[in-house]
């Protein structure tokens, strides 16, 4: 049996640990990413064999790379079995594009498909063990409700979820705030990037070590190797031949879908381009067409609420898997393969007028509806079709990460109706909310955390 891969800090401060001390922990304690040391390969003859295959089995077999050693493989297929119990639609459009929906799961949200099978991974080891952990994450608008949907009811498990608050709809607040039990939500009067910077910070606080803290959001590496998945599957059931090529446009705020789809890459997905489409945080386009990376301070506050990030943390994922090195602020330390980065990945801001027309000009002239994000990402795949002259032959998908219905109010601006409800969002009008608010302020976190958590 091959030896189990271990997984390194993108700071390089600390030593390599094994997949299971990375989930837990979440964050590295020098305050880096963790990245697998080797990221294996799948075959041809894998890749074909996956057409034939259920969600979960491709998620077992892809994920399995990863975990070969530290679990049996019967429990990891039980796991994924569990985890993927709703369809995974890819919609065809026009010629050879399509959009993927990742919004059927139980929050509506492509979070869900990376947070059930982590919660579910977390689960079983914290249950061999007999330990306790606190789940402390961030979000931009869809991570908390996937998070603590995946997490609540779990005896053995806290869940502390902080939200910006004025950027986030009212739908995506409700789905975390009406859960209770062992889910709180704090309400942080700033930004998505301020409440990252305050998980950060209690990660690194030698004042909280006893608090058994660990991270849901996609700095977590257990969010991200399911993020790898759905791309094979997409892939499986939309190609013409072996090795065909595809394109993937994905709508990108933190950047853990677009670290997924690079994985997946380096895995031996038949990739031809990525298209990383941001809204008007365009820290990421800047960066690849000048070379010089700049953190938006404040970041922007655009219609594609989940996306509103001015410094993405999987960034320092990106430029090590480019050969080069940047801290948890944001500094690059050691200068990425820019001539292959750009090679490999058309990167576009989408501004929030064009996000509209583009929800407008997808529905009248195809049927499509799409969400703001899903919008960003459709609108970066047309530019890049346009700029590269692509033929209509090629095969595309476009990511859509969220249901409409979780965006009633741009989308009867922009269209007149009201987004039909899926079962996940039913009732929730109806629901008592419970959340605390907060200033940005890590002494008035802090304090929070010594106060209810022991």
């Amino acid at each position: 049996m091959p030896e189990p891969i271990l997984f390194y800090s993108t700071n390089r401060r600390t030593d390599p640990v094994t997949f299971r001390d990375a989930l837990l922990k979440g964050l590295a304690p020098d305050k880096g990413l963790f990245m697998p040391q080797q990221i294996p390969l799948l075959t041809a003859e894998e890749i074909s064999q996956f057409a034939g295959q259920a969600y979960h089995e491709i998620a077992f077999s892809v994920c399995g790379k990863f975990l070969q050693g530290q679990l049996p493989e019967k429990d990891l297929a039980a796991l994924s079995k569990d985890a993927y119990d709703f369809p995974v639609p890819l919609q065809a459009v026009q010629d050879r594009r399509f959009v993927m929906r990742l919004d059927q799961g139980p929050t509506a949200s492509f979070k869900d498909f990376a947070a059930r099978l982590m919660g579910r991974l977390i689960n079983y080891y914290l249950r061999l063990e007999t330990k306790k952990l606190l789940i402390l994450t961030a979000t931009s608008g869809d991570t908390g409700s996937a998070i603590a949907n995946a997490f609540y009811g779990l005896d053995n498990v806290q869940v502390l979820v902080l939200f910006p608050e004025k950027e986030v709809t009212p739908r995506q607040r409700r789905q975390m705030t009406t859960l209770g039990n062992n889910v709180k939500i704090i309400a942080i009067d700033g930004k998505f990037d301020h409440c990252q910077a305050l998980v950060k910070e209690a990660f690194a606080d030698s004042q909280l070590d006893y608090l058994p803290l660990s991270s849901a959001n996609s700095i977590n590496i257990g969010r991200l190797v399911p993020q790898i998945v759905y791309y094979f599957y997409a892939y499986s059931r939309l190609r013409r031949f072996p090795g065909e090529t595809a394109v993937f446009s994905i709508p990108s705020g933190n950047f853990g879908d677009m670290m997924g789809s690079l994985l997946a890459m380096r895995m031996g997905l038949p990739v031809k381009r990525l298209v990383i489409a941001t809204n008007e945080n365009d820290e990421f386009p800047r960066y690849l067409a000048s070379g010089a990376y700049r953190p938006i301070e404040p970041s922007r506050h655009c219609i594609s609420s989940a996306m509103n990030v001015g410094h993405p943390s999987n960034l320092a994922r990106l430029i090590d898997l480019y050969g080069g090195r940047m801290d948890e602020k944001g500094v690059i330390h050691d200068v990425a393969d820019l001539d292959r980065m750009r090679r490999e990945i058309f990167a576009v801001s989408v501004n929030d007028d064009e996000t509209r027309h583009t929800i407008r000009s997808a529905y009248e002239q195809h049927g499509l509806l799409l969400e703001p994000h899903g919008a960003v990402g459709w609108a970066g795949l047309e530019k890049y079709r346009q700029q590269h002259g692509e033929a209509n032959d090629q095969l595309c998908v476009s990511l859509e990460t969220a249901h409409p219905a979780k965006f009633p109010e741009e989308i009867r601006a922009i269209l007149g109706f009201d987004p039909p409800l899926p079962s996940s969002l039913e009732g929730l009008e109806a629901k008592e909310e419970l959340f605390m608010h907060m200033a940005n302020d890590y002494h008035s976190f802090r304090e929070f955390l010594k106060k209810h958590y022991s």
